[in-house]
């Protein structure tokens, strides 16, 4: 059969030999498009999407790492805000803290802190006053550089009722006697009593009101 076929073929003319010779070629190539570019081409379009979906993602996480960082910089800020105004206006009383505040204060200065007397706590809206009685004893100039080194504290201490008395000349120089009342103050706790629904006094959800500091 092979054999009559190929007697069929040789006795057709060149151009029909051509032409089958086309046709042959042209399924084929047919075959080579379908069967392998057709696959490549879809490799290559899923290669693309996928790359398109990474791209993607990768856009997504550098947005969101620069949300975290932008938020790690506000934090890292707002704590140091929190650590300075905790310096400034503390939560806690810190009776010890603040005496020994008043005490490095008046070694700088060179005079000498006699005695201390310290007072009951002022309750105001948002904060408390703590009161102590000072004496102390000292030249003129280190009196007042003592009022102006309290001044500097990152506590804020308030002097107040300051008087002079027993003036004592000692050699070339005149020392003093001083009676003034510090003041520094602390924040109060917020906290809903218990079984209530409405807010502890002081804490309506207003910002606190800062205490008076102009009398450093």
């Amino acid at each position: 059969m092979a054999a009559a076929q190929g007697f069929s073929l040789a006795r057709l003319p060149l151009i029909a030999k051509i032409g089958v010779g086309a046709v042959l070629m042209a399924l084929v190539g047919l075959g080579y498009y379908v069967v392998l570019h057709t696959e490549v081409s879809t490799r290559i379009d899923n290669a693309k999407r996928q790359t398109a979906e990474l791209e993607n993602q990768l856009q997504q996480q550098r947005q969101a790492q620069l949300s975290y960082l932008a938020d790690r910089d506000d934090l890292a800020m707002r704590q140091q805000k929190q650590r300075d105004l905790n310096k400034i206006l503390p939560a806690e009383t810190e009776a010890a803290s603040f005496l020994s505040a008043l005490q490095q204060v008046s070694n700088v200065a060179g005079i000498d802190l006699k005695a201390w007397l310290p007072m009951e706590e002022k309750t105001e809206t948002y904060f408390a006053k703590v009161p102590m009685k000072l004496e102390i004893t000292g030249k003129f100039h280190q009196i007042s550089k003592f009022m102006y080194e309290v001044g500097k504290q990152d506590r804020i201490i308030n002097m107040e009722n300051i008087e002079l008395s027993d003036p004592k000349v000692v050699g070339d120089e005149v020392t003093l006697k001083a009676r003034c009342l510090a003041t520094t103050f602390h924040l109060l706790k917020t906290a809903k009593p218990a079984g209530s629904g409405q807010p502890a006094p002081g804490t309506s959800g207003a910002p606190p009101a800062p205490p008076p500091g102009g009398k450093k």
